[in-house]
């Protein structure tokens, strides 16, 4: 791997790791966004990344569990080959906005326990929920849009 693309599947590792996810399993998906080809088993992802197969092993299952990588059969191969999902990203956004409403509800959820308390109370609660259903109303509208936009293209 250049120097130029090792920085980069290290960058999308950081980024991950920012989000939550190990950092071994950033580097995974940074390597299948840029690799040639795109389907990869383990063992030339754990050569392209310096990594223990076993670590490989770990952070595919978590990958596959998250939907962001599928395994893809390959003719005449025993080996199992990975490579990103063609609708990674679009999903990731759907559970993004998933989440808002989550977080919107709990916090309509907290509202209800307040109803009877004075409003100041609840005013964390307020903005919070105001908050969620803003960014989940507005999202889901750009959503749809790149969707449309994705459709027409």
């Amino acid at each position: 791997m250049s120097g130029e693309l090792h920085h980069f599947v290290e960058e999308f590792a950081l980024a991950y790791e920012a989000a939550g996810i190990p950092r071994t399993a950033g580097r995974i998906l940074g390597w299948l966004m840029v690799c040639d080809p795109p389907e990869q088993t383990a063992s030339q992802l754990a050569e392209a990344l310096g990594a223990s197969k076993a670590s490989i092993s770990t952070m595919t299952r978590l990958l596959l569990q998250m939907h962001l990588i599928e395994r893809v059969p390959k003719r005449g191969s025993r080996q199992t080959h990975f490579c990103i999902r063609p609708d990674t990203w679009s999903r990731s956004v759907q559970q993004g906005l998933s989440s808002l409403s989550r977080y919107r509800a709990l916090a309509e959820q907290g509202l209800r326990l307040l109803q009877e308390a004075p409003p100041a109370r609840g005013e964390r609660l307020r903005e919070m929920r105001d908050l969620y259903a803003f960014f989940e109303e507005e999202l889901q509208g750009l959503f749809e849009r790149y969707e449309r936009s994705k459709r027409k293209a």
